[in-house]
């Protein structure tokens, strides 16, 4: 059996897998729409996951505006992931232009997050709070996964309605 896994540990990996998936959607070299599934499909699957295991945990350690504000985030790189998503040719205008933006909103999303979330928990929970935590985590994002919770379909429905997966 593996060993628990620290949520601090489970979340920087996420960070760094979209950080990686970012450059192969870049590479006109790589299979850029398999990049773009992957990603999309992590990036739903770590913002669900987060909010559902350490959003409500980390409230009584970090002020509310905070939670609020990386919530927004997650909802506002929703809107310009499907706006990627719904582009029809790769390496078009359009499409660089749309990856710009995504890019952008990552990066900012994951040194707001990293900065925040991250250091709070660091600061503010037990190893074993973090690993219940991080099994928490892993287990509903592995479940967003397996649903395949970043299709067009599924993300243009959470844009428009608002609704959780």
């Amino acid at each position: 059996m593996t060993p628990p896994q620290d949520v601090v540990e489970v979340i920087l990996d996420d960070h760094r897998m979209m950080e990686d998936l970012l450059r192969l959607l870049r590479s006109t070299e790589a299979d850029r729409q398999a990049a773009l599934n992957a990603f999309a499909h992590l990036m739903i699957a770590h913002g669900e996951a987060e909010e559902a295991s350490m959003h409500p945990v980390l409230v009584p350690f970090e002020d509310t505006d905070t939670v609020e504000h990386l919530e927004a985030a997650h909802r506002e790189a929703r809107k310009v992931l499907l706006a990627l998503l719904e582009v029809r040719e790769i390496g078009s205008a359009e499409w660089d232009w749309r990856l710009k933006q995504l890019a952008s909103v990552t990066a900012r999303h994951i040194d707001e997050e990293e900065r925040t979330l991250v250091n709070r928990a660091c600061e503010s929970l037990s190893h074993e709070c973090r690993a219940e935590l991080g099994a928490a985590y892993a287990s509903t994002r592995a479940d967003l996964l397996r649903e395949r919770c970043g299709s067009v379909v599924n993300v243009h429905r959470m844009v428009h309605a608002g609704v959780p997966v």
